[in-house]
């Protein structure tokens, strides 16, 4: 006879083979909703039927919750019907291939600029210089510190705290990445059985993947942080100066310097000073398109390492 781990473990076995196929942060959300409903109802009706065997009181709260295929079909509708907020966007459907007839798709070059995902992507990358800087400095003191009192009595109470750290800011992470970069991530933490005992429990958060890819997205969002902000900053700066020197030009009547060489400088004839801001227009709607493509495959990079298979 299975005991009440082993059932709730196939069940949620079975709900994760229904979901096959679907997205990854889907599947972790759908598990954890079940294993903690599962988990809580099964120790308030063990409370309300004590006369039965706790295996039999399991039964009949997998029964009550729901079929497997079930549980999953409602999920894989909650998907279609709740997207991401930047995914559910004319362009993001466009981009996937599934935009109708009558929504408007920003198509062409310039269309860019009406793209909710170019915009959050820029955005995403003038804070990562920040939010690296952050996830580093956290990782660092937190792993040499856990290191360093590991020998001492109050070590492993410090480890325990900065793991779980880890996993709370991998998922404050996440939720960035969907909100910014349309990414589909967890909306909800991972459930921790807390009737485990505190050794299986610090078990699970040393061996645990999510654990360690989640330090290892903080360690690599500093140096990823500083790339993303430098070139946005640079392409940002260079586009609004092409397009205020024309205008500096005519207002102020500022000639623009195209080459210096020793004392003999060369300046742009007035006739071409319009070509300059057209380039800076160029420059920038290519720095959106940037945006939004870096954007695009962050947002899968923080998946890869932020969401469990």
């Amino acid at each position: 006879m299975k005991t009440t781990d082993e059932l709730i473990q196939t069940y949620l076995d079975d709900l994760k083979s229904a979901l096959a196929g679907a997205d990854k942060a889907t599947v972790q959300d759908a598990l954890a909703d079940a294993e903690e409903h599962l988990r809580t109802a099964l120790e308030s009706e063990k409370a309300d039927q004590e006369d039965l065997a706790e295996n039999e009181v399991i039964k009949g709260v997998i029964q009550t919750y729901g079929e497997a295929e079930e549980i999953a079909q409602a999920y894989l509708s909650w998907e279609q019907n709740l997207p991401p907020a930047l995914a559910a966007t004319p362009a993001a459907r466009r981009a996937a291939g599934s935009a109708d007839a009558n929504s408007k798709t920003y198509p062409g070059f310039f269309g860019v600029f009406a793209d909710p995902r170019a915009w959050g992507g820029l955005v995403f990358m003038l804070i990562s210089l920040m939010t690296g800087i952050l996830y580093f400095t956290w990782a660092v003191t937190g792993l040499s510190l856990s290191l360093g009192l590991i020998i001492l009595v109050i070590g492993i109470p410090f480890m325990i705290l900065f793991l779980l750290s880890v996993r709370g800011l991998s998922f404050l992470e996440g939720r960035l990445v969907e909100a910014l970069l349309g990414e589909r991530m967890p909306r909800r933490a991972s459930f921790t059985d807390n009737s485990l005992g505190w050794m299986e429990r610090l078990k699970q958060l040393l061996t645990g993947k999510s654990t360690w890819l989640g330090l290892l997205y903080m360690f690599l969002m500093l140096p990823l942080g500083i790339i993303y902000f430098t070139v946005m900053v640079t392409l940002i700066a260079l586009a609004a100066g092409f397009i205020a020197a024309p205008i500096a030009a005519i207002v102020f009547n500022v000639p623009i310097e195209a080459i210096s060489y020793g004392e003999i400088i060369w300046y742009i004839p007035d006739y071409l000073t319009p070509l300059i801001a057209v380039f800076g227009v160029f420059l920038a709607t290519v720095t959106m398109h940037i945006a939004r493509w870096t954007g695009k495959v962050h947002g899968r990079f923080a998946k890869a390492l932020l969401v469990s298979d």
